[in-house]
């Protein structure tokens, strides 16, 4: 299990959040809140947060937007990540990852069997790297969002988790464009 080094000091990083939902609003954004809420008890920055539609296109240009701005080091999505005609959001930001996470998505289900058993199978959350920003595609339930966080994310984004974390990576993550996109040189 991971611990908390005391020496190190507490980075801020800053995180943006979307939604994707067709039918709601800011105001009833539960998930997309409650993300919100533990980034800034953790004390990073909330650098956005919007909702979008269950469209390809939209949600595309909303993530990719936020990738190439310095100020945002990752993005959370909530919703969109189930089985109906509307679940696209995989599909939105899978083909866009240069680096899949895969070990994020099997933790998640991990923690998610322990709460909700098999059903857990009906989530198709996702992480990856898109230039050097992570992104983590959640379901939109608030309990998914909060245990992403809770169980995963806030170690993950606490520069003094140890043994290791992603703010400590994160000055090295766009390495391959220095020698060449991963060319032989």
């Amino acid at each position: 299990m991971g611990r908390i080094d005391e020496t190190r000091p507490f980075v801020a990083v800053g995180i943006a959040v979307l939604t994707v939902s067709d039918t709601r609003s800011l105001a009833e954004d539960r998930s997309g809140k409650a993300l919100a809420e533990r980034i800034a008890e953790a004390g990073h920055r909330l650098a956005a947060r919007e909702i979008v539609t269950d469209d390809v296109e939209a949600i595309r240009a909303t993530v990719g937007g936020w990738t190439k701005d310095p100020a945002i080091d990752a993005v959370i999505t909530t919703g969109g990540t189930g089985f109906t005609g509307r679940d696209v959001t995989p599909e939105a930001l899978e083909p866009l990852f240069e680096k899949r996470m895969d070990g994020f998505s099997q933790v998640f289900h991990r923690i998610s069997y322990d709460k909700i058993g098999t059903s857990t199978i009906q989530s198709r959350a996702t992480a990856g790297l898109i230039g050097q920003t992570f992104v983590f595609v959640l379901p939109g339930s608030p309990g998914a969002c909060r245990d992403a966080w809770d169980m995963i994310l806030k170690d993950q984004f606490d520069y003094r988790h140890m043994p290791c974390n992603f703010v400590e990576i994160m000055p090295r993550l766009d390495e391959h464009l220095k020698r060449g996109a991963g060319k032989a040189v």
